[in-house]
């Protein structure tokens, strides 16, 4: 009689793959993510006693975990399958020390949830890695230490219900000083003069580059129009002639922030929406086979390696589908960080001679998308590079020197199946030239332009920042992002970060209270401290004391001196005559008498925009729901107006 065996697993969809893999002999059961973690409604943290977590069974779990403890009974083998990250390595022992502790337990990690290598993980099982779960157990504290500490202090200086997070509030931070360099900016006029140029039956466009070989730098137009006059009567003779052949490499195989990058960039999904996607992929797709197949690897990543196998079959895709000089001499190498999880891959196709259309009807319309981004991404990162022919031309004009840039692709290469956002186009076909030929001038063009602020942030260039300076890690990005949303600090605009007034308020308690806990260079160090506690190069017990220290003095300044912001209306509260105050709720701000709780009178902060619906006389209000932030009628309910914008023909609509 075979052994009995059960594999415990994070979510249904990922137990029903297994299970079909593993047949008949394996149970497998889905502990639907965390089930026991930090109590709801108190810290949970003995910071005296040395930082001592106290765990709870999660509200709604303990019948899972009885469960668990029954599907138990009379099995020969334990698993735990959960993800291969800190934040799965601690779910599976969290649960074996709660109703496994005197069992032996085996872990299982892969990558993919393919028969292949889930029949491989099962025949060489391992320990349960210390070292992360520790970084995580670090991790969860110090969040609970700041979140718990931080929080009532944002309800005495601005209003009840308000939360802070460690790493969320870096990210708030980000996009604060982006929009106060945006509202601080000052547009700077500056104008450029092309030439059309012609030769036999050949147009181009040169620009004005220098005069006397100094960079020129036209302010007005009455500037622009001098040049332009001085120019009517001048020779232009091609002054030099540069060929040159350029070649562009593929980026490497996604990581989960550039896929959260690209996915924004190239499909315009937010990073969420990409991450949920993501893990439908991951998890498994029946795709008329035998037993449904994870179609990428997992999908929370920073490293940049390929299996071997999966790099032998890419380079025979390759050679097959595109030929022999498409495919490099060697498989190309990634640089990949170093803090990276060395054991984890890039997220890549599993099933790399299924291509996207051939899978297409399997999935939905978003999936595919998604899916034939990571699959065409991957192959091209194994691919030759592109080649370029730039050519590049200076003309002159008397002392004036124009300048001209043409690019042809001559080889394909990688961007036979992906090109970059970026690729370059051959927009500018410079005919064949010679030093020293005169060219016809067809026409001058002047042209006014402006200097433009930085750009909001949106998923994509967020996540890019914070990759960057060392911000959350791959688990993290998505999170923080629908964090901000959801405490109402950030409305996403048409796919770009817009901070709310809330905030801004929220932001500039921390900065002048905690200047250090939302430092970014700080935040980056212990993101370095967490990662060297899972390289077992550093305790839990010395980054918790190091980072407290400090997070105690300043909190202990904080409450002694923070004080409540009173804001005074003209509004005379029409139930006492005393004045109406602006406070803050969960929903936003709003008018308040200023003789609370004496009278409670309270009325919400119309827009100043009146209700578009023809006979109405409300005026508009910024509302929340649980899908965000709204415009709803101040006449509601018998007046049911809704819009996500306030009308765009008001002043309010055109900012």
């Amino acid at each position: 009689m075979a052994d009995k065996n059960l594999v415990i697993v994070e979510s249904p969809t990922k137990a029903r793959t297994i299970s079909k893999i593993l047949g008949s002999n394996f149970t497998v059961v889905p502990s639907m993510g965390h089930v026991i973690d930090l109590p709801e409604k108190k810290m949970g943290v003995d910071i005296e006693a040395g930082f001592v977590p106290t765990y709870k069974i999660l509200a709604g779990r303990k019948k899972l975990l009885a469960q668990l403890k029954k599907d138990a009974k009379g099995v020969s083998n334990i698993y735990m399958a959960t993800d291969p990250d800190r934040e799965g390595e601690a779910i599976g022992w969290h649960i074996k020390e709660a109703i496994f502790k005197d069992k032996a337990v085996k872990r299982v990690n892969f990558h993919e949830i393919t028969a292949e290598a889930i029949r491989h993980a099962f025949e060489s099982p391992r320990e349960f890695d210390q070292n992360m779960v520790e970084a995580q157990i670090a991790r969860r504290i110090l969040d609970r230490i700041v979140g718990y500490l931080l929080s009532p202090l944002l309800w005495k200086k601005i209003a009840r219900g308000l939360s802070a997070g460690r790493v969320q509030s870096v990210a708030l931070r980000l996009i604060i000083e982006r929009e106060r360099q945006i509202l601080d900016f000052k547009p700077h006029e500056y104008w450029e003069i092309e030439a059309q140029l012609r030769k036999e039956n050949s147009i181009f466009t040169a620009k004005l580059d220098k005069k006397d070989s100094r960079k020129i730098e036209i302010k007005n137009q009455q500037e622009a129009d001098q040049i332009v006059n001085e120019l009517a009567g001048r020779e232009f003779k091609v002054l030099e002639v540069k060929k040159t052949e350029k070649k562009r490499s593929s980026d490497p195989p996604f990581i989960t922030s550039s896929l959260q990058q690209e996915s924004f960039n190239k499909l315009r999904f937010n990073a969420a929406k990409t991450m949920i996607l993501a893990q439908q992929l991951y998890e498994g797709i029946d795709i008329g086979e035998e037993t449904p197949v994870g179609l990428i690897t997992y999908m929370r990543t920073d490293s940049t390696n390929i299996a071997v196998e999966a790099v032998s079959q890419a380079r025979e895709l390759i050679l097959k589908n595109f030929g022999k000089e498409y495919l490099p001499e060697k498989p190309p190498v990634y640089k990949t960080k170093k803090f990276a999880q060395q054991a984890h891959e890039a997220i890549r196709p599993t099933l790399i001679s299924h291509s996207p259309a051939s899978l297409k009807k399997y999935l939905t319309d978003d999936q595919y998308k998604l899916f034939e981004l990571i699959y065409n991404r991957f192959i091209a990162s194994q691919m030759s590079p592109a080649r370029y022919l730039q050519t590049s031309v200076s003309i002159q004009a008397g002392d004036y020197i124009f300048s001209s840039s043409g690019s042809k692709l001559i080889f394909k290469g990688f961007s036979a199946i992906y090109e970059k956002p970026d690729e370059e186009k051959e927009k500018n076909e410079i005919p064949v030239l010679e030093k020293d030929e005169i060219l016809e001038l067809v026409k001058l063009l002047p042209s006014q332009h402006f200097t433009k602020p930085p750009p909001r942030f949106s998923d994509s260039s967020l996540v890019k920042i914070l990759e960057e300076e060392g911000i959350g890690r791959p688990s993290t990005y998505a999170p923080i992002i629908s964090t901000l949303i959801q405490r109402g600090y950030v409305h996403r605009i048409k796919g770009y970060l817009n901070p709310t007034e809330l905030g801004f308020k929220v932001c500039d308690m921390l900065i002048e209270y905690f200047p250090e806990i939302i430092d970014v260079k700080f935040t980056a160090f212990m993101e370095g401290e967490l990662d060297g506690v899972e390289e077992g190069k550093i305790g839990r017990q010395k980054v918790l004391t190091d980072f407290y220290g400090p997070f105690k003095m300043s909190f202990d300044f904080a409450s002694l001196n923070i004080k409540k912001e009173v804001i005074t209306t003209d509004d005379i509260c029409e139930k006492c005559g005393k004045p109406m105050i602006i406070k803050w709720g969960r929903k936003g701000k709003f008018l308040s008498c200023s003789d609370f709780p004496a009278c409670k009178n309270s009325k919400s902060i119309t827009s100043g925009v009146k209700c578009p619906q023809p006979g109405c006389s409300g005026e508009l209000i910024q509302r929340r729901s649980k899908r965000g932030f709204f415009y709803g009628c101040s006449n509601y309910p018998k007046c049911t107006y809704i819009s996500k914008n306030l009308p765009q023909d008001s002043e309010e609509g055109q900012e």
